[in-house]
């Protein structure tokens, strides 16, 4: 027979070891908690009385990628074809550059590391080759907007670019050929960086607006040192968060992001 003191310390023990098998099943049981979801990318933005939604990519968290044409090598064309493709992983996506008739990027466009288009340093008419135009290009976590011929310098080797035309912001300042408010009013789409190309920035006017605004709007509301222009006229938008899928003329270029 356990003399009483031994007695206590053996309960002691029995109840120690009843509480860290007690604490080892629920411990079992209880599942690990879920990875943070994150944020919708896409909201309403107002700067000078104009309406944008605005889509913000934390490059560290989701990946920025452009797409052009499908398994079958046909351009995607559709927003929609895009995200049926994608499916779910697809957070938002939007035009990508000036194209061709044949859907044809027509400067710059890298994927996957893959150069499919030359860069082009011509002149000529038009939005595309109102210099400095620009390149829109990710590599790893990072990514940025360079004029053209500092792209060429800086040779970044990219994983995905984009070319277009006209730069918006170039090291903090406007074009300068873009004037405060020219007669020119279109729904625009463009992207820009910030966080030292940690941020991936990209709007689009949801009415007409002049390149002034929607320059001003990358420079002094989205907080972007450079920022491209990708497109007016065509600009169209997917974002399931918001319940959002423009129908636009056939695209060309796309840029979207997918988690990682």
């Amino acid at each position: 027979m356990l003399h009483p003191e031994n007695q206590a310390v053996a309960v002691t023990v029995r109840l120690g070891i009843a509480a860290a098998l007690t604490a080892g099943a629920l411990a079992l049981a209880t599942p690990a908690p879920a990875a943070p979801v994150p944020a919708a990318p896409c909201r309403p933005v107002q700067a000078e009385g104009e309406t944008y939604t605005v889509c913000t990519v934390d490059l560290r968290r989701e990946r920025v990628r452009v797409f052009w044409r499908g398994a079958d090598g046909q351009p995607y064309s559709a927003l929609s074809t895009l995200a049926d493709k994608q499916g779910p992983a697809l957070r938002f996506a939007m035009n990508a550059g000036m194209y061709d008739k044949d859907q044809a990027p027509v400067g710059l466009y890298i994927e996957e590391g893959r150069e499919l288009k030359g860069v082009s340093t011509a002149n000529g008419p038009g939005n595309f080759h109102l210099k400095p135009n620009g390149v829109f290009y990710v590599k790893g976590d990072r990514a940025g907007v360079l004029d053209t011929a500092r792209y060429l310098r800086v040779n970044p080797k990219p994983d995905f670019a984009t070319q277009s035309g006209p730069m918006l912001v170039v090291d903090g300042h406007i074009h300068p050929k873009i004037s405060s408010d020219g007669p020119s009013q279109k729904i625009r789409n463009g992207v820009g960086v910030r966080d030292d190309g940690r941020t991936a920035v990209f709007a689009i006017s949801e009415r007409p607006v002049s390149f002034g605004a929607f320059a001003r709007l990358f420079k002094d509301s989205l907080g972007c040192r450079n920022a491209l222009f990708l497109d007016g006229s065509v600009s169209s938008l997917y974002a399931p968060s918001l319940g959002r899928s423009d129908l636009s003329r056939p695209l060309g270029p796309m840029v979207g992001a997918v988690a990682r």
